[in-house]
């Protein structure tokens, strides 16, 4: 099962290494796989692209939509990476100061007067 989860990641080729060594991007992947080995119908992501490049971040992107597309397991994602949570998500849920500001699909969220206001200021004029 393990080799099959790492095969599906893309990252089969690090079966034999040590974590410790390899780039963040991998590690972050491993842990994914962690999770996945015991076949769950919801995962729990949180901040999966911190500290990633955009072409990691584009990446992990992929295989989050592929964990929910292809094995059709559900993804809880927390993510301060706005453009990420736009491209992958289905339905969006902004906290600002640990309360719910506005809950929907992205072009709702996106459009929405508390979210555009929290991230970007009062004084952005659209």
């Amino acid at each position: 099962m393990a080799l099959e989860v790492m095969s599906f990641l893309g990252i089969d080729n690090f079966e034999a290494k040590y974590l410790s060594g390899q780039p963040y991007a991998i590690q972050k992947l491993v842990e994914i796989a962690r999770a996945l080995i015991s076949k769950p119908k919801l995962i729990l992501l949180d901040e999966p692209a911190a500290g990633m490049n955009d072409q990691e971040t584009l990446e992990i992107g992929k295989i989050i939509l592929e964990i929910r597309d292809i094995l059709g397991i559900t993804v809880l994602l927390v993510e301060h990476d706005m453009n990420l949570v736009m491209k992958i998500s289905d339905r969006i849920c902004v906290l600002e100061s640990g309360k719910i500001i506005v809950k929907g699909d992205p072009k709702t969220v996106k459009e929405h007067p508390d979210v555009i206001r929290s991230y970007l200021g009062d004084n952005v004029y659209a």
